[in-house]
């Protein structure tokens, strides 16, 4: 018998579990897999800027909707940081839209309070991508492949960080233009 089977089955003659069962991370059971054309999409960067989802063409992108007044945003943003770290090099851009009234002065004191260093600040003061979305709340997050399209969907907080999570974005957004859907 070999060692790890030896091992389990010792643990199992012990009444012991083999493995403890690994809990799915906090949100990756509400996430919702799609193939969806993504709408136009116009929000502005920390300067005023006017952007749109053109200005990310070839490359996979993190939409998420949030405030700084939302408590399940705030308590995803240290997750979302760590994500946007992680994936830095990797062509995959997290856009952390922020609908605060106050625009960026709001989003980036809350940056500065909360140790925040790899979001960029992105803003979506009157929720016109929000409602162009269809959020029905905050936070939303909507992944994008490469090609421009909705690939995901996840209502709520969630740990953006955990390994899954990572595996997941790395996979839905992988995709080029150039790739047909599924199906398609």
């Amino acid at each position: 018998m070999a060692a790890p089977a030896l091992a389990a089955a010792t643990l199992i003659q012990a009444g012991l579990p083999a493995r403890p069962a690994m809990a799915a991370p906090h949100g990756m059971n509400r996430l919702r897999e799609n193939e969806a054309a993504l709408p136009d999409l116009a929000f502005t960067d920390a300067e005023g800027r006017s952007k749109t989802m053109a200005d990310f063409a070839g490359r996979g992108v993190v939409i998420n909707l949030w405030a700084t007044w939302c408590p399940p945003c705030v308590a995803e943003m240290p997750a979302l940081d760590r994500l946007a770290a992680a994936l830095a090099r990797e062509n995959i851009d997290i856009l952390p839209l922020s609908s605060d009234r106050g625009g960026a002065p709001v989003v980036q004191a809350f940056y500065e309070r909360t140790q925040v260093r790899n979001l960029g600040v992105w803003l979506d003061p009157r929720g016109a991508a929000a409602r162009a979305l269809g959020a029905r709340g905050l936070p939303t997050t909507v992944i994008v492949d490469r090609g421009g399209r909705e690939r995901a969907r996840l209502e709520g907080d969630a740990a953006w960080d955990a390994p899954e999570f990572l595996a997941l974005i790395r996979r839905l957004t992988a995709r080029g233009p150039a790739e047909p859907l599924r199906g398609a």
